[in-house]
């Protein structure tokens, strides 16, 4: 069995960022960076390439360093009031081949010294796609909770994101489904540790990871119309 490509010395670079976010110190530590995080990181979507094509073909695994599944370290600040260039996690996004933005269905791995964890589904779907997804809530509410009660997606994930305060335009309060309609995120979290990412089965954890959120990736796909 291959060893995993990661090491505890990308959670080791990333707790000293954390410590240390400024443009001297990481130019100073650039090296670093790429041959602690970035190469391995690279090389762990490499390595996904062919499993995630045999169980959810749909999903894009790109090893490249950049403009690939790999989302880069450097922060936007431009708008908020957190001005540190750095971001100190590695964010990898396996995205559906139908969607060119975070939004779509997808699986994003997380990798943060402060919590590790494998997210499926969709954060912040745009106005249209939400409306589907909460349309297809209400009119197959059967098979929602079907996807729910999964005994294989539960035994991994938990739903979380977050949720508008009052009910949705047309849907009443009181309808049996409303705490879901009021979401504004359909995306699970399987939390995960260190250990989970640097033991030699790593593939073969994310890779089961992904086979249990089929249904949550499903229903949503068919909501949206496109194939999973």
């Amino acid at each position: 069995m291959p060893k995993s490509p990661l090491s505890p010395a990308l959670f080791d670079f990333l707790r000293e960022l954390s410590a240390n976010n400024d443009r001297d110190w990481f130019a100073d530590n650039k090296a670093r960076y790429q041959s602690d995080v970035l190469d391995p990181a690279v090389e762990l979507v490499r390595q996904l390439e062919k499993p995630l094509a045999r169980v959810a073909p749909m999903l894009a695994a790109v090893p490249k360093r950049s403009g690939g599944s790999i989302l880069r370290i450097y922060r936007d600040t431009r708008f908020g009031k957190d001005k540190t260039p750095y971001k100190t996690n590695v964010g990898i996004s396996l995205k559906h081949q139908a969607g060119d933005d975070i939004h779509a269905p997808g699986v994003y791995l997380h990798l943060d010294p402060q919590e590790t964890f494998i997210g499926a589904g969709c954060w912040r779907p745009e106005r249209q796609s939400l409306a589907a997804i909460r349309a297809a809530i209400d009119s197959d509410s059967k098979s929602w909770l079907k996807t729910k009660r999964d005994k294989k997606f539960g035994g991994r994930y938990e739903l979380t994101g977050d949720s508008l305060k009052t009910s949705p335009r047309d849907y009443p309060s009181d309808h049996p489904m409303i705490e879901d309609l009021r979401r504004i995120d359909f995306i699970a979290i399987a939390h995960r540790t260190e250990a989970d990412w640097i033991s030699d089965d790593v593939i073969d954890r994310i890779i089961l990871d992904i086979k249990a959120a089929r249904p949550l990736m499903t229903f949503l796909c068919n909501a949206l119309g496109v194939p999973y």
